[in-house]
């Protein structure tokens, strides 16, 4: 982590720029307002007396819109993973005001400086979310995970349900979480790797707020905790496609692999940053072997994201069979109701299925719908994420044009280079005749401009 020295507030003064440029939501309409603020007396009559499971979250400290909670227990060799999830449409009915406001936003746009919430704070940080302040409102899932890995569905219903603690991710202690917590990402970690699958999580380039109007600009691998309690997720969310899929309905998460094109490219990266590839290996195979916290291994598999074809949401269709290439299974987003938009939908239809219901057909039709919705949120969230990482960069190096900074090209077309600086947490690119990746080079920052967000660095004569 790098601390960004920002005498003249021109962070600040970006990010009000790309909140601008990018049309970010500064707050809610009143009328969204008042809505939410009605539908959060809303008192819950449909849920049943789960608050005797004494349920736990587990997210980043400062995270106050708490989707997920969760307990565990042994059911002889099965575990039972009790996963609450925050009950968005308890509160948000079809075609109201809050319902069309989503509609709009599609998920939660997240800045270092603060986050345009899908749902207004009176549901997404108050009477929907999962804080240990009293009984709250949840579809809660029972998830049965055998001894193989594999999750089933055992359940579905709405409950009344009460957090004992926030836990975080950085300050958490193994007796704060249930006993089987760490046994049960074992398994789920243990049948991900049998099926084939390959989750590629490389540190993640952040810009993070200190408050008071400081910042940092880091790579962060991602905590043990975030790595066992995505496993909580995984299952739930995986337990919940099979069943959709098995009762012909669902919007399934999709993703197609990397083409021969650029499974042939990043060979050449990999050979490039000296990472072994045997010839008879898949790329699967090499990515279950890469460790985060290895410098080539780590640019290695920001190349590999690159590479690949991007995610995306899919309804459910008569005889096909919807696949996450790196998943390795049909799979589903249930469990983020107040950041994602899709998932309130697929919790309905969880809910319709499990209890032998038919599906809404509001649902249904929402279902066709999303995919285009999501697709416009994630690309308008990822072109966020880069612009802001790019200003931090800019002006972390604010007065250092003409120095020389030591690079390592990790990804190369023609003389077009990506290059990350070694003693900075800095991705960009430069040209470079005939760039190789894995090559270490010498490079002098030529120019910095901060309104387009933009550094130009050279080969160093």
């Amino acid at each position: 982590m790098k601390a960004i020295h920002d005498p003249t507030g021109a962070l600040a003064t970006g990010l009000a720029a790309i909140r601008q440029q990018y049309q970010v939501p500064q707050g809610f309409p009143a009328a969204v307002l008042e809505a939410a603020a009605r539908a959060a007396q809303r008192a819950p009559t449909a849920h049943v007396d789960r608050t005797a499971i004494p349920f736990v979250t587990l997210d980043p400290a400062s995270s106050t819109d708490l989707d997920q909670a969760l307990w565990i227990e042994q059911a002889g060799a099965d575990l039972i993973l009790h996963y609450a999830i925050a009950d968005v449409a308890w509160f948000v009915d079809d075609g109201d005001a809050v319902d069309a406001e989503a509609w709009k936003r599609g998920e939660t746009l997240y800045l270092p400086d603060g986050k345009a919430s899908l749902y207004p704070p009176a549901l997404s940080e108050r009477a929907a979310s999962l804080l240990p302040d009293g009984p709250r409102p949840a579809v809660v899932f029972t998830v049965r995970l055998g001894t193989d890995g594999t999750a089933r569905l055992d359940g579905a219903q709405r409950a009344m349900i009460r957090s004992r603690a926030k836990l975080a991710y950085d300050a958490v202690r193994d007796d704060d979480l249930p006993p089987a917590f760490a046994e049960y990402a074992r398994r789920v970690n243990a049948a991900e790797a049998a099926r084939g699958a390959a989750r590629v999580d490389p540190p993640q380039q952040e810009v993070e707020g200190l408050g008071e109007g400081r910042y940092a600009l880091a790579f962060r691998p991602p905590l043990p905790s975030e790595r066992q309690n995505a496993a909580m997720s995984l299952s739930a969310n995986l337990a919940i496609a099979a069943a959709l899929q098995q009762a012909g309905t669902g919007l399934f998460r999709v993703m197609a692999g990397p083409d021969a094109k650029a499974v042939a490219r990043l060979r050449s990266t990999a050979a490039g940053l000296g990472i072994a590839w045997a010839s008879g290996d898949d790329l699967k195979t090499l990515e279950r072997r890469l460790d985060p916290a290895n410098p080539q291994h780590a640019a290695f598999m920001l190349a590999v994201r690159r590479a690949g074809n991007g995610a995306g949401y899919a309804p459910w269709v008569p005889g096909a069979a919807p696949w996450h290439e790196a998943i390795a299974a049909t799979y589903v987003h249930a469990t983020a109701p107040l950041r994602r938009l899709a998932d309130r939908y697929v919790i309905r239809a969880a809910l319709a299925v499990a209890s032998g219901a038919t599906v809404p057909a509001e649902v249904e039709d929402a279902f066709q719908r999303l995919p285009a919705v999501m697709a416009r949120s994630g690309a308008l969230s990822g072109q966020i994420e880069r612009a802001v990482i790019d200003l931090a960069e800019t002006v972390m190096l604010q007065g250092r044009t003409g120095e020389r900074f030591a690079a390592c090209v990790t990804d190369a077309e023609g003389d077009s280079a990506r290059i990350q600086l070694i003693d900075l947490p800095v991705v960009a690119r430069a040209r470079i005749p005939d760039a190789v990746p894995g090559q270490t080079i010498d490079l002098r920052l030529e120019s910095i401009d901060p309104a387009k967000r933009r550094l130009t660095f050279v080969p160093a004569a």
